[in-house]
């Protein structure tokens, strides 16, 4: 036992300016390069989004899409029920979006989940990963399927959602178990998965999308900020005793 707890503090020992070197380098590089807003519509086009669902749908004698652009907009005919996907999976990220609601809007952002098939229900952004509710509730009293919910989960510490037709701006962190969603410059989502059973077992990365729900509803300025790029410094030596002793030992902030 003693020659064990002997070569455990050689190793540790030797370990330890080596793991200090590579924490001060992995500071130095995340430092200078902090992630950068990218936009993932570009205001034109649908170009890298998938329709989930019905694409069109008639007015008349007319086949008409269910999702455009317009105006630097991603708008939604509300016919129907499906979603509009990135096509991309993302993990630790910030996604920032603006929305517009017409009287009595349902929608939704999904985050961290799965392609969805209209055959399979559990494929839902809500079932297989997360969905924001959208949700034209504003000045009621908070609950599990009000805006900014985790739609059927938690409800939102207050409500912040603007009445129908102003644009609501919204941030949407996923950092590890940690959610965080911030409406028109209020938290109202502050979240460890982690912390909550029905939650653990949700994926840590997966799509974002936007829900058709049977109303209109405008979408524009749509960035994400990858916090991934962060992680720049892998372990490399020593095996689980470097990376436990390296590993982060802050809670990361809701930004």
């Amino acid at each position: 036992m003693k020659r064990l707890v002997w070569l455990g503090s050689v190793c540790l020992a030797v370990a330890s300016p080596w793991i200090l070197a590579v924490d001060a380098d992995a500071r130095l590089r995340c430092k200078a390069v902090q992630p950068v807003w990218e936009a993932i519509f570009n205001g034109y086009d649908l170009s890298n989004w998938v329709v989930e669902g019905p694409a069109t749908y008639k007015d008349g004698d007319q086949e008409k899409p269910n999702w455009f652009v317009e105006d630097g907009k991603i708008v939604c005919a509300g016919k129907g029920f499906g979603f509009l996907r990135y096509d991309r999976t993302f993990c630790d990220y910030t996604l920032h979006l603006e929305f517009r609601m017409s009287p009595g809007c349902n929608s939704g952002i999904g985050i961290r989940a799965d392609k969805y098939d209209p055959k399979k229900p559990d494929t839902r952004p809500s079932v297989s990963g997360f969905e924001i509710q959208i949700l034209d509730d504003a000045g009621k009293t908070p609950d599990v399927h009000s805006s900014m919910s985790l739609y059927r989960y938690v409800a939102p510490r207050k409500s912040a959602i603007r009445p129908v037709g102003e644009w609501n701006v919204v941030e949407i962190t996923a950092r590890g178990t940690r959610l965080c969603v911030v409406l028109n410059g209020q938290l109202v989502q502050d979240v460890d998965q982690s912390q909550i059973e029905s939650l653990r077992d949700k994926p840590l990365c997966g799509y974002i999308s936007v829900q058709n729900h049977g109303h209109l509803v405008e979408f524009r300025n749509v960035w994400t900020r990858d916090w991934t790029t962060l992680a720049c410094a892998p372990t490399r030596r020593c095996g689980i005793l470097t990376r436990w002793l390296a590993r982060p030992r802050h809670r990361v902030a809701c930004r």
